[in-house]
């Protein structure tokens, strides 16, 4: 019987040895490992993902065959995939290690421009994609994405649309301003008949033009003209020295107030009854007054605000609210 050794040597071993490493199929000792992670070479990840890659290119042309049945066609179609994932592990390890990073994730599109399904997570190969179950998904999915685009086709028109689609330029060349302004003058007129008309007033009178403010509000601005004229610097230095003096007033008025407040606090009276309204109560009187010479029915008392009551009159009501109920809880009604 012939030795190891010589065994070795033979023709039909080296070629049987040739044939392995051609198919990927090592030794035991040459197996490739089962977690990527244990592997800290970087030539030796290299060389397990290359061969990674051999087996995924003869289980897809073997996949093709269409010999095959539906239940091989799923066997294979799932070991490519695991064999994928392997190599996705591979690829993490690699990039760990420093190497060059395969996975770059760029999208497998269609001549539409659309990602192609089945691109993501699980996929479908060959043979695979005509099993039964599996051409209803792909079907389904074009059928959404059809619909996705008639949709983005119906909408598309309304996107992206500039000032003018949104009226934004309708008063750029000032016909529709001086059109507005024609109506509103004519519905001025009309109106202001009407209520001659309603009141037997005579319409030959004419017609006064309508008060339509501060011309700068009613006008558009102009672009190319000149500035609108502003203001007199006296009047703002005026109206600066005015509002000074009434902030002087107020300082000087402030320490008073608190004064009579700190004492009423002390006295326990309301602020109400110890804030002067200086001159407010005269002035509240002139105005019901003048308010009661119009309106026949009413007095200038009766247009004057309310009394409030004071903090002694409201604890004597409390007081006697709660007697009462007091009473009633004890007595009875």
């Amino acid at each position: 019987m012939a030795r190891n050794e010589e065994k070795a040597q033979s023709m039909l071993y080296r070629f049987r040895e040739a044939q392995a490493a051609e198919l990927g199929l090592g030794t035991r000792a040459d197996r490739r490992p089962k977690m990527a992670s244990a592997c800290k070479s970087l030539r030796e990840c290299e060389r397990w993902r290359g061969e990674i890659l051999r087996e995924l290119s003869r289980k897809v042309s073997k996949i093709q065959d269409a010999g095959l049945t539906d239940y091989e066609v799923r066997d294979v179609n799932d070991e490519i995939n695991k064999l994928m994932r392997e190599k996705r592990h591979w690829e993490n390890q690699i990039i760990a290690l420093g190497g060059a990073n395969y996975r770059r994730n760029v999208a497998m599109l269609d001549d539409d421009g659309k990602e192609v399904p089945g691109t993501k997570g699980y996929k479908y190969f060959g043979r695979a994609k005509d099993l039964p179950g599996v051409r209803e998904l792909f079907q389904s999915k074009k059928q959404e994405e059809e619909e996705e685009n008639q949709a983005l086709a119906f909408y598309k028109k309304f996107m992206n649309q500039g000032p003018a689609y949104f009226g934004d330029l309708d008063e750029a060349d000032g016909k529709l301003l001086e059109y507005e302004r024609q109506a509103e003058e004519e519905e001025w007129r009309d109106e202001y008949t009407n209520v001659r008309e309603i009141l037997d007033l005579p319409l030959d009178d004419p017609i006064p033009e309508i008060p339509r403010g501060s011309s700068a509000s009613s006008l558009p601005l102009p672009t190319n003209g000149p500035s609108p004229p502003q203001p007199p610097i006296h009047a703002k230095r005026k109206a600066q020295e005015e509002d000074v003096e009434m902030d002087t007033v107020n300082e000087v008025a402030a320490p008073d107030q608190a004064k009579r407040l700190r004492k009423a606090d002390a006295d326990g009276t309301t602020k109400a009854d110890v804030i002067p309204s200086s001159g407010g109560a005269d002035s509240m009187r002139t105005h019901a007054s003048a308010a009661a010479a119009y309106l026949g029915f009413l007095s200038p008392e009766d247009l004057m605000p309310p009394t409030l009551p004071t903090r002694e009159e409201m604890e004597g009501v409390l007081l006697a609210l709660r007697k009462q109920a007091l009473v009633e809880e004890y007595f009875g009604e």
